[in-house]
């Protein structure tokens, strides 16, 4: 079967693999569609943390059962994606119902070989039911899944404001789950095309470029002087990181969904008397997957909103360096096979 690897920085091979082989529990796929997110650019561009090459990136998935077991749960032919976070079931994290962060986690298509193949075996407990979502939607879930985690390790709460930083895949679907949440969301980005993007196509009524010179001003007057209660990075920059503790009202939290490579610096008086609250989000759980399946079906997102740029599987090679370029436009590119 054909398969495209990374096999260093900059460096793309395509290439023809054996069928993957089924362990016990584990189910066949069929690829569909691969959703192109920022770990993946990330590490084509050489800087994703946690990676090693050659890898096989790929884990925004929409697929088609091929095999599984009797007694899984799901039929040959539905439609599915998956949760792309396998984990050992027996280590703290995991005994705390926190799989996301497990101790030895593999996260597919980063710490082991993903998606961009055509067929896949995978854990049978990684599978999701489609439940009547088109290809599309189903390759988006997982990207949704991040930032609906991020909202809820900060406990949005009715009409409280909610800044998030990044107006990338991840920090857009962060800001719909914090509307669907109640927040008033604020979005901060130092791309005006972007922005524009969150009033047209997510109705955010308040966007601030992070360039401005007075972003702290902008701030206090759409938050009536109180600031928000609540600052989500999803830009994994740490300048931005190091500058939003500086956003943060007394009382706030601060969710780190973003992720870079260095030391966080911050004044400890300043964060200290706002009695400030600091959390990472890694991954999702199944909760968070259960919701962004409900909110589509319910028409509380539009997934394709994202998807801006399409490309078959026999092309991503030619245009993947182009993703990283902020003039192509692009939030989601979607990979299309068969």
């Amino acid at each position: 079967m054909k398969t495209l690897i990374c096999k260093a920085p900059g460096e793309f091979e395509y290439a023809d693999i054996a069928l993957p082989e089924l362990p016990d529990n584990y189910s066949l796929l069929q690829i569909k569609r691969i959703g192109i997110c920022g770990t993946d650019l990330h590490a084509y561009e050489g800087t994703q943390p946690f990676f090693n090459y050659p890898r096989i990136l790929g884990h925004e998935l929409a697929a088609e059962v091929v095999q599984t077991q009797a007694d899984s749960g799901f039929t040959v032919g539905e439609a599915v994606t998956i949760s792309p976070y396998f984990y050992c079931g027996k280590c703290i994290a995991c005994r705390m119902g926190k799989p996301n962060c497990c101790a030895s986690i593999n996260v597919f298509g980063v710490h082991i070989d993903g998606g961009m193949k055509e067929f896949v075996a995978v854990p049978t407990y990684s599978l999701i039911h489609g439940q009547g979502l088109n290809f599309d939607e189903l390759a988006l879930v997982e990207p949704l899944a991040i930032g609906a985690h991020g909202v809820r390790r900060a406990a949005v709460t009715e009409g409280e404001f909610v800044l998030v930083l990044g107006a990338g895949p991840i920090g857009l679907g962060t800001m719909e789950f914090a509307r669907i949440a109640g927040g008033k969301v604020i979005a901060l980005d130092i791309n005006d095309q972007r922005l524009q993007f969150c009033k047209d196509r997510l109705g955010v009524a308040h966007t601030i470029n992070a360039l401005a010179p007075d972003v702290l001003d902008q701030l206090k007057t759409i938050t009536n002087g109180d600031m928000p209660t609540v600052v989500i990075d999803c830009t994994g920059n740490l300048k931005a990181i190091n500058n939003a503790f500086q956003y943060m009202a007394h009382g706030a939290r601060f969710v780190l969904i973003g992720l870079q490579k260095n030391e966080i610096v911050f004044s400890h008086p300043e964060f200290h008397k706002r009695e400030a609250t600091l959390m990472s989000s890694r991954n999702a759980t199944s909760v968070d997957f259960d919701h962004v399946v409900a909110s589509m079906k319910k028409g509380l997102v539009n997934p394709t909103n994202y998807i801006t740029h399409r490309v078959a599987f026999d092309d991503v090679k030619a245009n993947f360096a182009s993703w990283l370029d902020p003039k192509t436009g692009v939030i989601k590119a979607m990979v299309e096979m068969g």
